[in-house]
């Protein structure tokens, strides 16, 4: 059960296309979607964006707890994650249509209902997905092969969805811009979805072990299982730091760099050098081990991310510079805690004798969650401390303050934030102090 093959690799991959598109769109376009055709303040839009998801850090480790219960069930799965993917493709679709209420409140409360439900659809998809590494393969180096396809794949949905959503909302324009975008990425959730669905049905059922019967044993676990609790602190600032920036960057196209239409090419200039990138890491992380390639990334991401600090007086082509070096280290921060994640799943599930991949996956992904809903709520408070000025068309004239408040919080703040991840990095994160990590026969 160690190696996979070639079609199980870009099946599992495949999800990361609904994933991608909804843990990026709403952190890149939600925001000004309230702030710039609904009129919402830049405080309050926050908080809308935050809500939801702060609904989803409660729920995830129940979806975690409800998916280890139908893995005992049926041996598998596939069936959460088939039904949470269509249902959030059609919410999603519906998330931007703009019902039109005629108030500024009515519209937002239809925005924060519709979320809610995406959000909840979300966790019963991201949740067993998340746990599948574990159970798909017990190769040490083989999970860092499936999680570099998984990431390649994420790369290229979220440039995919990351580009071409901007720029469908821009080139319509407004209300029916937004609508059109909204459409396009529920059909790309769509399309992970089943992807990711048909592409593991070929793959042996696993023996069954028992979900945790009592919480009291779950909370027992988390207090023992400290490599879990250092990596997850990691992936949380990260997560926060990552969610920062994206919801920046139409800020800066618009109002820094003076051009909505290079959104998308910012987007583009993010993300496109991480799909180049991940054989690099691969190789990184076989040779040097994914403790020391998780350390490189987060020193790359954040030293690029501390050159965009003088993204307002930088010529543009630097600036794309240091946006691709951001994008190389986005790669490896993404690729290693997830390669790291089902090494120890699969530890606890030997020490306890319990499945434990369902839940954690649920604790995990309520961590992300937690990070992904905070960076634009917090960077909706960085918009209000330097005046932003909402409107319904995007066309106000920002003052110099909102200006500078925009480019810190695009550059300086996730710098900070993806920084404070590597004091965290210790060995106990891999679950041993040896001076080495573990290798395959023949690796």
């Amino acid at each position: 059960m160690s190696a996979l093959g070639t079609k199980t690799r870009l099946g599992y991959s495949l999800g990361s296309f609904a994933t991608g598109a909804f843990g990026t769109v709403p952190g890149l376009l939600l925001l000004p979607y309230l702030t710039d055709t609904m009129a919402v303040p830049a405080a309050a839009a926050g908080a809308i964006v935050l809500l939801p998801k702060a609904w989803d850090v409660l729920f995830n480790p129940i979806a975690g707890r409800i998916s280890d219960a139908g893995l005992a069930k049926r041996g598998s799965r596939r069936r959460s994650l088939l039904l949470g993917g269509l249902v959030l493709a059609v919410c999603f679709a519906g998330l931007f249509a703009h019902p039109g209420f005629g108030s500024v409140g009515g519209d937002a409360a239809y925005v924060v209902a519709i979320f809610f439900v995406c959000a909840t659809a979300f966790a019963f998809f991201q949740v067993p997905f998340n746990a599948l590494p574990a159970e798909l393969t017990d190769g040490y180096h083989e999970r860092t092969r499936l999680t570099t396809w998984r990431i390649a794949v994420l790369a290229l949905a979220i440039l995919v969805s990351g580009a071409v959503a901007p720029a469908i909302a821009n080139s319509v324009g407004g209300v029916d811009g937004y609508r059109l975008m909204g459409i396009f990425v529920g059909v790309l959730i769509a399309l992970g979805t089943l992807g990711v669905y048909f592409g593991i049905r070929d793959v042996p059922k696993r023996s069954q072990l028992q979900p945790t019967p009592k919480l009291r044993a779950l909370l027992a676990t988390m207090r023992e299982w400290r490599p879990f609790r250092w990596l997850l602190a990691v992936y949380f600032v990260q997560s926060l730091g990552v969610a920062t920036l994206l919801a920046g960057v139409s800020y800066v196209a618009r109002h820094v760099l003076g051009n909505a239409d290079l959104q998308s090419l910012l987007f583009a200039g993010f993300v496109g050098p991480a799909l180049l990138v991940m054989p690099v890491w691969d190789k990184l992380g076989r040779s040097g081990g994914k403790l020391t390639g998780f350390r490189v990334a987060s020193a790359a991401f954040a030293l690029a991310l501390i050159g965009l600090v003088f993204a307002q007086v930088l010529p543009t082509a630097v600036v794309f510079a240091f946006v691709a070096l951001a994008g190389i280290g986005y790669a490896g921060i993404q690729v290693f805690p997830l390669a790291i994640l089902p090494d120890l799943i699969s530890a606890e599930e030997e020490r306890t004798g319990a499945t434990r991949a369902g839940i954690t996956a649920g604790v995990w992904t309520a961590a992300e969650t937690l990070g992904l809903a905070l960076g634009p709520g917090l960077f909706g408070l960085v918009l209000a401390s330097g005046g932003y000025l909402s409107s319904v068309d995007a066309s106000a004239t920002q003052p110099d303050s909102a200006v500078t408040a925009i480019t810190l919080g695009f550059s300086a703040l996730p710098a900070v934030l993806i920084l404070a991840g590597i004091p965290l990095l210790r060995r106990s994160v891999l679950g041993t102090d040896r001076p080495s990590e573990p290798k395959e026969a023949g690796a």
